[in-house]
């Protein structure tokens, strides 16, 4: 029988539920002239849920499950949804002038109902446990992000990115349940661990192709090559917010999801069979989305390329399969939270009101722009890896959680993904020559951006600035291993 009581058990979703119900009542029965201050309201509120969470104290001991052993909560689950909530705060925070736009005000309430519930299909993803609440999940979380590409509806990019995202979605959705269908004919149930304990020792093609199905599934939200050729269109064509959205919140909840499907349903399959592959793929999606990053001059295309290239470097905590890899995985996602969104933030502060998002358009802004072009110079900087900003420990400390997983492969792994960063460190520093180095009569003008992008940009920044100052003491005190062996305790 159902105990209703179990749901008191799920604090993040319900709260979550009950500020996608105070937006939605606001939007739906508050009178016209105070529909401009929905966007406050839903920052204010979210913010407000976002601090209560962290209140709300972990699950210290083990692991919790209800509903029968389909929904789980520890400690991991709680931090990770943590995170993604303080990014989705700083995207909504940095959406509010574009919300109440001329083009957009009409559909305010839409934009913010509409990432709220993908959100909480990301908390589902997390700590789904029965591949039946997964897939509920995954479509709760991905069918909206189509509504919000195609949200400014007079431009055509937003159509074209809305149709490819939506059509890439649907087919790679087919795959992941035509996978699980597989698993499912196997072991006759879809809780991950009895599915587990069922197929092990099991090395049939059939599932061999079921885990390959289930690597495409769910390799398509991490824009992992080859899955990757819907990202810089999709990216280019949504509006900035919803791109910047994409390209964070959506990527940290998929990565802990493989990580647990990777952990608790084909541990052993995985080891023995697509361990290699999925080093191919991690070594394909840093290398590709360096080279490809390189070419680009649209910034939001740059930034896509950039993103599946992070991708990559998130994979290696997937694939250490270790407490180790995945406190890595958990922090690498929160650095990366901060490091993206200063740089959407910029690009948005100034599409708005010049509409310019090309590279050369950056031509000599710190002149006229000298905050924004401070902001982006720190995101670039944290992004390629520059120490003491937090992308360098970020990068340090996945690159040593998966070095202790202790195979000669990992290290060549490893050493592939650090010559890539040196790499990357070439396309981003041209972002950094343009503002500071290069000269251009056609100069973005001075823009007095609006008090919540300011506000948002402040914070990536700070967050950039004291997560690596404190990543740096740490180190400097404990040493490295000693430092981390601090991180993993806090997710344990």
């Amino acid at each position: 029988m159902m105990d209703y009581s179990q749901f008191l058990s799920m604090p993040q979703e319900i709260g979550l539920l009950l500020v996608f119900l105070l937006v939605f009542i606001y939007d739906t029965f508050m009178p016209e002239r105070t529909q401009r201050h929905l966007p406050v309201f839903t920052v204010i509120m979210m913010a407000l849920y976002t601090i209560y969470c962290f209140c709300v104290p972990a699950v210290k001991e083990g692991t919790q499950v209800f509903f029968g052993g389909m929904f789980e909560a520890n400690a991991a689950t709680w931090v990770m949804k943590n995170i993604l909530n303080v990014g989705t705060v700083l995207v909504l925070l940095q959406a509010v002038k574009w919300t109440n736009s001329d083009f957009v005000s009409v559909r305010r309430g839409e934009f913010y109902e509409l990432t709220l519930l993908t959100l909480f299909g990301m908390f589902l993803m997390i700590s789904a446990r029965h591949f039946l609440l997964f897939v509920i999940g995954l479509e709760t979380a991905s069918l909206p992000i189509a509504a919000l590409a195609a949200f400014e509806k007079r431009h055509y990019e937003s159509h074209e990115a809305a149709a490819k995202y939506i059509f890439t979605a649907i087919f790679s959705s087919a795959i992941f349940l035509l996978g699980i269908s597989f698993v499912y004919g196997m072991s006759g149930t879809l809780y991950f661990r009895d599915i587990a304990s069922r197929i092990a020792g099991e090395h049939s093609a059939l599932l061999i192709a079921a885990l390959a199905f289930v690597i495409a599934g769910v390799g398509f939200k991490l824009s992992l090559v080859p899955f990757h050729q819907w990202t810089a269109d999709v990216y280019q064509g949504a509006p900035t917010a919803v791109t910047s959205y994409l390209s964070v919140i959506s990527k940290g909840a998929a990565a802990f999801s493989f990580l647990v499907i990777l952990v608790q349903v084909f541990g052993a399959a995985y080891s023995q069979v697509w361990e290699w592959m999925l080093y191919a793929v991690i070594i394909l999606t840093i290398t590709l989305g360096n080279l490809f990053a390189m070419r680009q001059r649209n910034l939001k295309r740059f930034l896509a390329f950039s993103s599946i290239s992070q991708a990559g470097y998130i994979m290696l905590g997937v694939i250490a399969v270790n407490v180790m890899g995945m406190s890595s995985m958990i922090y690498y996602v929160l650095v990366y939270i901060f490091s993206n969104l200063a740089a959407f933030g910029v690009i948005a502060a100034i599409e708005r009101q010049t509409g310019r998002v090309t590279m050369d358009d950056y031509n000599g802004l710190f002149k006229t722009n000298p905050w924004l072009a401070f902001t982006m110079m720190l995101a670039m900087f944290s992004l390629g890896g520059i120490p003491p900003f937090a992308g360098f420990f970020s990068k340090f400390f996945i690159f040593v959680g998966a070095c202790h997983q202790g195979s000669v492969a990992i290290y060549v792994l490893v050493l592939i993904a650090l010559i890539n960063t040196i790499i990357s460190l070439y396309y981003y520093l041209l972002v950094v020559k343009a503002m500071f180095l290069r000269q251009d009569d056609c100069v973005i003008p001075t823009i007095k951006s609006h008090w919540s992008e300011r506000a948002g940009l402040i914070l990536c920044v700070l967050g950039i600035v004291f997560i690596g100052l404190v990543s740096c003491i740490y180190v400097y005190i404990n040493g490295s291993l000693d430092a981390m062996g601090s991180m993993f305790k806090l997710i344990q």
